[in-house]
């Protein structure tokens, strides 16, 4: 048997259990992985609260998860270039990495770079490839100036090194408590709060060429109030200002592949980005795990041990 995080109806943490559930076989063209650690994000809370229930809905009961670092357990057939005992980072489109077993199919693991932590490669899916798309979306290039909001937050805390990474200046958005983690990798802090806009101008007086909005509220008016053109405005949660203003609203779906984490991964192990772990629970403890989360105060990444 196998143990997987379930909850049988939409609503709060305390509908999260830990139940024991058959092991999963590896068919034909997929890979059963061993999880040695795996992330949690803020669109699984939301998922699970029924907030997604129009745009991602659930069937019940469901597990919930994404990404996963691990080891394989087992090879379906026709399935080459990972052996059982390959170290792996992968994603999983089936809700089912808050697990001690992940079954999916081959295409959707790479190898887990040796000088990777297994606490980052399991946290690396969603918040990466969303980083990497909202990055994309608004165009950065080297001299740009770039707010991001929820700065120091699992997908900020990346966006705003891969805005480093293409010679863009950044302003962070986040709480005084992270601003000197900002400082360290090469961004200008700003604290949110009621003269959040008046900053904003300060850090950047001649303007703001984009906006990235990770975090949601109104940070989208906040960007359209201070002139940022449109398609250089892209949230990856505020889907109504989407359709209001037309911004974007590019994240991972739009950079979910293999690739992209590869990439992200070999980054990640040459340190060329930092992906800070706030917390680390046991599976059994997944409840307190997302009740840090949704205190939205984290720097970086809450990762669960099977």
């Amino acid at each position: 048997m196998a143990t997987a995080v379930m909850f049988d109806r939409y609503g709060g943490i305390d509908e999260l259990k830990v139940v024991e559930v058959p092991t999963p076989k590896a068919g034909p063209g997929q890979v059963l992985v061993e999880v040695v650690a795996a992330g949690i994000n803020p669109g699984e809370a939301l998922i699970r609260s029924g907030m997604l229930h129009d745009r991602w809905p659930t069937t019940f009961p469901s597990g919930e998860g994404s990404d996963f670092a691990g080891r394989i357990a087992a090879v379906g057939d026709g399935v080459g270039g990972v052996r059982v005992g390959d170290e792996v980072l992968g994603y999983t489109e089936g809700r089912t990495s808050h697990a001690t077993h992940v079954l999916v199919p081959a295409d959707q693991v790479t190898p887990k770079p040796a000088g990777l932590d297994w606490d980052v490669a399991g946290a690396l899916y969603v918040v990466g490839t969303t980083a990497f798309a909202a990055v994309r979306a608004v165009g950065a290039e080297e001299g740009d100036t770039v707010a991001v909001s929820g700065a120091a937050g699992g997908v900020g805390s990346i966006t705003v090194q891969l805005l480093r990474a293409r010679g863009a200046e950044v302003i962070g958005i986040a709480g005084e408590a992270n601003h000197e983690w900002l400082r360290s990798v090469g961004v200008i802090p700003v604290a949110y709060g009621d003269n959040l806009i008046d900053a904003l101008r300060a850090a950047a007086p001649g303007g703001l060429d984009a906006f990235i909005d990770t975090f949601g509220g109104d940070y989208v008016d906040i960007a359209m109030e201070l002139g940022v053109p449109v398609e250089r405005i892209d949230t990856i949660i505020n889907f109504d200002a989407v359709q209001k203003y037309g911004v974007k609203g590019e994240g991972n779906a739009e950079a979910a592949t293999i690739d992209v984490l590869a990439e992200l991964a070999d980054q990640a192990a040459a340190g060329a980005i930092q992906v800070p772990i706030a917390a680390v629970y046991p599976l059994d403890r997944v409840q307190d795990a997302y009740r840090e989360l949704e205190r939205h105060h984290t720097r970086g990444k809450i990762v669960l041990h099977p």
